[in-house]
């Protein structure tokens, strides 16, 4: 989510994935899928800004969690155990 800011001085966060467009016809406009639409201070070459950065740090945290390896102390060990199976008897 980024935070914009209303018209009126007041924050708000937005899903980033759920922004369609946003246009600058003077004001800068988002467009939701859902057709809602907001009127931001910020310009539209700030809210693009905002969506990289955003987009850019939820990439780099999935990268890292790929990438990094489980603590030595909190591996555990697979059971080869052979699952017993739950019925009538």
């Amino acid at each position: 989510m980024i935070v914009l800011t209303k018209l009126n001085g007041a924050p708000f966060a937005v899903n980033s994935d759920l922004i369609e467009r946003v246009n600058a016809d003077p004001d800068t406009t988002l467009t939701m899928v859902n057709g809602v639409r907001y009127v931001v201070r910020e310009s539209l070459a700030e809210v693009v800004q905002l969506l990289t950065e955003y987009r850019a740090t939820i990439l780099d945290l999935a990268y890292r969690a790929r990438s990094a390896t489980p603590p030595e102390s909190t591996s555990r060990s697979i059971s080869t155990t052979t699952p017993v199976p739950v019925g009538r008897s």
